[in-house]
């Protein structure tokens, strides 16, 4: 049985000491492609799986602000553990907003018992990222019967339970929460991305896959009302970026101060010691300094929002917290990319040749944060925040702002 975590102390503190079991082996599991079996069961034991169940389930609930910080951590440490479980929280999330009680009850007990939530979103073939083509077909001895196939399934290798978008007759959204080991279902290791190549984020097929009623929730009606939903699932994303960014600058620090040779011009004996290297190193601190203060303010933002949804606020107030609260979150995505790409880059021009020796692996931290950033693209964060400051225009409700 899994532990269960209390309070948000507790879960950076679990986190955090998770973290620096997790770093000592990344460039490793980076480099030989050892997906992180054993570190996903340390992280289902240790509880923080099920930090965001509500306490009325049993759960910590804890804030906004402390899962972006355990999202952090763990990303700082390795990346690809930190953006396995992003798919479980958003699925968690899901429950939350639009779960039946029955199934509420039943899935949060599940994951306070240490089961992991895939995904089976994305589909490549489709015309774009919002485009789902595999339908909720009604089996004629009851619930449904699902085809298709799924791209990107990032953490369904790992999972017990694989969360599967599929539209109705009417095109509405809805998430089927399937058994990894259900007749029909195929989860194939084909991922081979630059980076974060041991998510797994691999393909899922689905070959008339039975899903009962009880395991099928509504998604669209989330998109119906003024919702956070989007922000709380892109704020995880961007905790994943400016934890790469952090793990970049540490690394990239240490090989600087204990393996790097000053420029000859510069008269001292120590690259750390170099003025201009000094300099530049503390250009990319601001960098991931202002990043992790925009994602501790997009949790705040979250945090808030989510507190006036639960007393009831309406109207053009819940709306202005809402607003808020995604372009909180968007800065702090576009900051994160933004501090990932530069810092995973410019610590190899500080850092010399050496630094380039595929036995360091460095040149993983800029994969990493290219390949994530990648999931969906900053110029529409800065347009969203851009309308917003301008125009006054909220972000759409379309669940990626």
């Amino acid at each position: 049985m899994a532990h269960v975590i209390t309070s948000d102390d507790e879960a950076i503190e679990t986190a955090r000491s998770l973290a620096n079991q997790f770093a000592k082996r990344a460039a490793h599991r980076d480099a030989e492609r050892v997906l992180p079996v054993t570190e996903l069961d340390e992280l289902s034991t240790s509880g923080l799986l099920a930090i965001t169940v509500p306490r009325e389930h049993g759960g910590a609930e804890v804030s906004a602000r402390a899962l972006g910080e355990v999202i952090r951590l763990l990303s700082a440490a390795d990346p690809n553990i930190g953006q396995i479980p992003q798919n479980h929280f958003f699925f968690v999330e899901v429950l939350r907003e639009n779960g039946a009680p029955e199934q509420q009850a039943f899935f949060y007990k599940e994951v306070l018992a240490g089961k992991r939530f895939g995904n089976a979103l994305a589909e490549a073939g489709a015309r774009h990222a919002n485009e789902f083509r595999t339908k909720l077909t009604p089996d004629s001895a009851g619930g449904y019967r699902l085809n298709g196939t799924k791209n990107y399934s990032t953490g369904a290798l790992f999972a017990h339970w694989i969360p599967v978008f599929v539209t109705d007759s009417e095109n509405r959204v809805f998430v089927a929460y399937v058994q990894s080991d259900t007749a029909g279902v195929a989860v194939i290791d084909d991922w081979n991305g630059i980076g974060q190549r041991t998510t797994a984020s691999g393909t899922v097929l689905l070959d008339n896959v039975h899903v009962p009623d009880e395991h099928v929730v509504p998604h669209y009606r989330t998109f119906q009302r003024s919702e956070i939903f989007g922000a709380f699932g892109q704020y995880i994303h961007a905790a994943i970026d400016v934890g790469i960014a952090g793990g970049a600058l540490t690394e990239g620090g240490e090989f600087i101060r204990t393996s790097s040779r000053p420029w000859w011009e510069s008269g001292v004996q120590r690259a750390a010691e170099e003025p201009l290297v000094i300099q530049r190193f503390g250009e990319l601190a601001l960098l991931v300094r202002a990043a992790e203060a925009l994602l501790e303010r997009a949790g705040r933002a979250l945090d808030e929002a989510r507190a006036a949804f639960r007393s009831g606020v309406t109207g053009d107030r819940l709306a202005e917290l809402a607003a808020e609260a995604s372009v909180a979150v968007a800065a702090a995505r576009a900051q994160g990319d933004t501090a990932a790409i530069t810092v995973s880059t410019d610590v190899f021009a500080l850092a010399g040749t050496r630094s380039a020796l595929r036995d360091h692996n460095l040149d993983r931290h800029w994969r990493n944060a290219r390949t994530h950033t990648l999931h969906d693209p900053r110029r529409w964060k800065v347009q969203h925040i851009g309308n917003h400051a301008l125009n006054g225009v909220a972000p759409p409700p379309n669940g990626i702002v």
